[in-house]
């Protein structure tokens, strides 16, 4: 992909978080990764959404070393290229503080998989990370974070399960491209709310069994997978 392509799919993947009212001014951010040129197209830190151009996403290799932009990378930089680096699969990766999905995360609590539709896009809970050792909030802080991501993520093929909650924090969402990994944004945010009602409702509410889980799936993922054109 032409680095130009990647700057407006990025910046678009970007805008489609606002679009869906899953940040608040000018929180959260998008990137992308060209694997063959080996750079990282991000939003630039602190500007308004309104206000972004392609031009303005910022461009770093994979160790975050600006290589063209005029503005600063996000500051979560350093976990978005970790997680490039660690996560050969992805293509790109979200990062939101949307309302429900981050209200489990400061609760600590993975979100189960109560029903079909979450079964649609994560195979099984969507994960919770150990809360980060007070000795990573330094000016390694947003590196550890990246870490813990990895360290919860050992065992987990993260396209069978492409989001993460930081303790504490707030989601991580990620797919094979900017427009994926913002879509996949979205639907965690949905299916954290309806578990937060589901638990509402029912604190002792059983998740989906494994067969329910498989059916659907892998109806949309994988080789066999039946739904769609």
């Amino acid at each position: 992909m032409l680095l130009k392509e990647l700057r407006t799919e990025v910046l678009e993947a970007n805008l489609e978080l606002v679009a869906r009212g899953l940040v608040l001014y000018t929180f959260g951010n998008a990137s992308g990764v060209d694997r063959e040129q080996g750079l990282v197209v991000i939003k630039p830190s602190g500007v308004d959404y309104d206000k972004l151009k392609p031009e303005h996403m910022v461009v770093t290799d994979l160790n975050g070393k600006k290589i063209d932009g005029d503005l600063k990378p996000s500051s979560d930089l350093d976990t978005h290229t970790l997680l490039y680096r660690e996560f050969l699969t992805i293509g790109a990766v979200v990062h939101t503080h949307s309302e429900f999905a981050t209200s489990f995360a400061q609760a600590g609590m993975a979100i189960p998989p109560f029903g079909t539709t979450h079964a649609d896009y994560f195979y099984g809970p969507v994960p919770v990370t150990e809360v980060l050792a007070d000795d990573s909030f330094g000016t390694d802080y947003v590196h550890e974070t990246g870490v813990a991501i990895v360290k919860r993520f050992q065992g987990i093929d993260p396209l069978a399960i492409p989001a993460v909650l930081v303790n504490g924090h707030a989601p991580f969402c990620w797919g094979r491209d900017a427009h994926d990994a913002a879509h996949n944004a979205v639907v965690l945010e949905a299916v954290a709310k309806m578990a937060y009602r589901t638990l509402t409702l029912n604190a002792g509410a059983e998740r989906v069994s494994q067969a329910l889980l498989d059916q659907h799936y892998f109806r949309k993922n994988g080789a066999k997978a039946t739904y769609g054109q």
